[in-house]
């Protein structure tokens, strides 16, 4: 397993690195061959990250192990951390075969059935309801976890 940090401040590296590790144990514990790169940037519009599988000529498309995480490293650290810990999801959908981004545009797999998300909404994508769902419960179990909890940062705005 190998964890890349690019463009981050110190308390930034050092807080994704230990979530970015929490999220595989607690995802994908079974999973020992992953190649993770974050990269902290000024990202356009209003995205917080982005997770793009990076195994090109991989002959395991569907079940890539290498991927690139982009973040906006602008935020608050609570909202860079509950955003790695929503690309960690998409790490975990794709390192298992859940989601496969299909070579024609707008269609995605998930879970073994095609989907023209060209015709839905960002909150109706099944990816992205679990990705929000499981991130706030990821961010306090490594708060936790890490004896972060009683921290002020790691509470709600």
């Amino acid at each position: 397993m190998t964890i890349t940090i690019t463009g981050a401040s110190k308390s930034q590296k050092k807080h994704t690195e230990t979530m970015v590790e929490f999220c595989i144990h607690k995802l994908m514990p079974r999973i020992k061959n992953l190649d993770i790169t974050v990269k902290f940037s000024n990202l356009k519009g209003d995205a917080y990250g982005y997770c793009m599988a990076a195994d090109e000529g991989s002959e395991r498309l569907d079940r890539p192990r290498s991927f690139e995480i982009e973040v906006h490293k602008k935020m608050p650290l609570r909202k860079v951390l509950l955003t790695v810990a929503h690309e960690m999801v998409h790490v975990k959908q794709y390192a298992r075969g859940e989601l496969y981004q299909g070579v024609r545009v707008n269609k995605m797999r998930w879970q073994g059935k095609w989907v023209n998300d060209k015709n839905l909404e960002y909150w109706d994508h099944p990816w992205e309801i679990e990705a929000h769902g499981r991130e706030i419960g990821l961010f306090i179990q490594w708060a936790e976890c890490m004896g972060l909890g009683k921290k002020k940062w790691t509470k709600e705005d």
